[in-house]
């Protein structure tokens, strides 16, 4: 099956690229999406699959580099944690909602590539991160957009 792309967004302040570089094996869950599209689509992740790691609610926001999915889809068991800020009260060990996948890094971008640039590059246009109102903090990326990011991040 090929490999798909993905963008995943963290708030740099609570888990930064930089952070995951420092986790043992370079590895984290990808926990806390409480959005049902989202989630949906951490369950279309496979292992082998592609992510963009953005930094959003970050100045400025941007591409800072990949991660692999090396862990499909499970139950995130922050949700039925009563003392996590990802508490879900109608998620439980037996009904638990909300998924996570793990990723593990591949790169740091020698720079982050900031939104407005991302905004500027024509083969981008279509990208759901750059559709007005888009909040998702996990997204599918086309290939062509996830090269043309890798390439501007790596070409200067």
């Amino acid at each position: 099956m090929a490999v798909k792309h993905w963008l995943i967004k963290s708030e740099p302040d609570v888990f930064s690229i930089h952070d995951l570089a420092k986790a043992k094996g370079r590895r984290t869950n990808w926990e806390g999406v409480r959005n049902y599209q989202a989630r949906n689509f951490l369950r279309a992740m496979r292992q082998g699959d592609r992510c963009l790691f953005y930094h959003s609610n970050a100045d400025p926001p941007g591409v800072a580099g990949v991660v692999e999915v090396v862990r499909e889809a499970h139950p995130d068991p922050t949700a039925w944690d009563a003392k996590s800020p990802y508490h879900d009260p109608k998620a439980s060990p037996d009904n638990p909602v909300w998924s996570m996948v793990d990723v593990q890094l591949l790169e740091v971008f020698p720079r982050e590539v900031p939104l407005d640039e991302l905004r500027q590059v024509k083969a981008l246009a279509g990208m759901e991160l750059l559709r007005r109102g888009s909040r998702l903090s996990v997204t599918p990326v086309t290939p062509a957009e996830f090269r043309a990011i890798v390439k501007l991040a790596t070409s200067r």
